[in-house]
């Protein structure tokens, strides 16, 4: 029998997948506890309705983030910390620093925890810190760390 997945079955497949099972799997375990529905017609052809309409909005988010990466790409921020002796901040510069400078440059809000900072900074000098903006988009950014 052919069913299309509700939910993730372990051993089985994803939601959304068009799977063959015996019939009294299907009609004893998946059915009734709403892991799958029968693969009618309908059915099927809403899966495939909804398969395209993922396919959109994953495309628009795609294209978004690429757009995002060419107003980021080859940009320089600069953030201002208070130092101590020898060079080195008091405290640390964060993600959410980076975000903030990154706002008041180029206008675009970027969540910091798509920020990877590499090690923590903690002195005064230039890194290149990537952005990753999506898992198949990601820029790398130039951040200047001056004394306040």
């Amino acid at each position: 029998m052919q069913v299309i997945l509700q939910q993730d079955v372990k051993n089985l497949g994803e939601k959304g997948a068009l799977v063959n099972v015996s019939d009294g799997y299907a009609r004893n375990y998946l059915l009734p506890r709403g892991l799958a529905v029968p693969a009618t017609d309908g059915n099927i052809k809403q899966r495939q309705q909804r398969l395209s309409v993922q396919r959109t909005q994953t495309d628009r988010v795609l294209d978004g983030a690429r757009a995002m990466a060419d107003r980021l790409n080859g940009l320089s921020i600069t953030v201002r910390a208070r130092v101590g002796d020898g060079g080195r901040l008091f405290g640390s510069v964060t993600t959410q620093d980076i975000a903030d400078g990154l706002k008041a440059v180029a206008s675009v809000d970027v969540d910091r925890r798509k920020i990877e900072i590499p090690e923590t900074i903690k002195t005064l000098g230039t890194y290149r810190i990537p952005v990753r903006l999506h898992p198949k988009v990601s820029v790398t950014v130039e951040l200047r760390v001056e004394p306040a």
